[in-house]
């Protein structure tokens, strides 16, 4: 079965959970921008509800070649990076980082490709180990600025990262100059968040950060054979805009049709 669905005529098909249990009116308008992006780029969305049990979930896992984590509001439960929660972070959603946990386990297990954005990225960073920053609001950059603002800010690239090498061929990328404390390309980026990675998860490397402040803006995974990225921006937002967000997606979605299974003795489903 795995054979005919990797074959290079048919769409791999993408793990994507619905944002949040409770909110109904952020996941009608944020879910179909992953989706189309998806599609748009060549993948098949798969819409993973939060009420499932986990052997629902874990089955239909086994359908999907690679999981994309969205954005949501709620906070992630800071008790799962060893920290007391502060009085400005968000309450958190259980059904989804249940599921997250589910969809991240698996693409663990048979290395199928991960991408997180945003709160997405903070899931990714904590089950790997990972910690959080809970407010970002003593900061100088408004990492607040919401889905209207379209450029919030820019983040540097680490010149030697997979991230950079994508976007490389995208036209929106500018070289800082040499008296930049922050060396790399840089991007410029809209920003809906008010929490970062701390502390980097396992087999994670930061990859970008605001040269304003330092916030992470992004992580990839530091194995050669398992393709994980992690943005904190939005780029499933300005996918007909932006040739750098059509290229994250394009090659999320050429690593998820590459994708074979390896031989592994349990997984979720196990």
């Amino acid at each position: 079965m795995h054979e005919n669905m990797n074959m290079s005529s048919t769409k791999p098909r993408i793990a994507i959970p619905i944002p949040t249990l409770s909110e109904l009116e952020y996941n009608r308008r944020a879910w179909p921008q992953y989706a189309s992006a998806v599609e748009l780029a060549g993948g098949e969305p798969v819409e993973v509800p939060l009420t499932l049990s986990q052997g629902e979930v874990a089955r239909l896992i086994t359908s999907c070649q690679a999981v994309l984590l969205p954005g949501a509001g709620p906070d992630l439960n800071p008790q799962k990076y060893g920290a007391e929660r502060e009085p400005a972070c968000n309450p958190d959603d259980p059904a989804r980082e249940n599921v997250d946990d589910l969809l991240l386990q698996d693409a663990h297990n048979l290395h199928k490709p991960v991408f997180g954005i945003c709160y997405g990225m903070q899931g990714l960073n904590v089950w790997r180990t990972g910690t959080l920053v809970q407010d970002l609001a003593p900061l100088p950059v408004n990492h607040k600025a919401g889905r209207a603002v379209l450029v919030a800010h820019t983040v540097v690239l680490a010149p030697d990262s997979d991230l950079a090498k994508l976007l490389a061929d995208s036209g929106e990328l500018e070289n800082v100059t040499e008296d930049e404390q922050i060396r790399g390309p840089r991007l410029s980026v809209n920003s809906s968040h008010h929490q970062a990675v701390g502390i980097a998860g396992d087999g994670l490397r930061v990859v970008a950060r605001c040269p304003e402040d330092g916030v992470v803006e992004g992580v990839e995974g530091t194995a050669a054979d398992h393709f994980v990225l992690g943005v904190q921006w939005h780029p499933e937002r300005t996918y007909a805009t932006s040739a750098a967000s059509r290229a994250l997606f394009a090659r999320f979605i050429a690593e998820a049709r590459a994708w074979k299974p390896r031989v592994v003795t349990e997984s979720v489903a196990g």
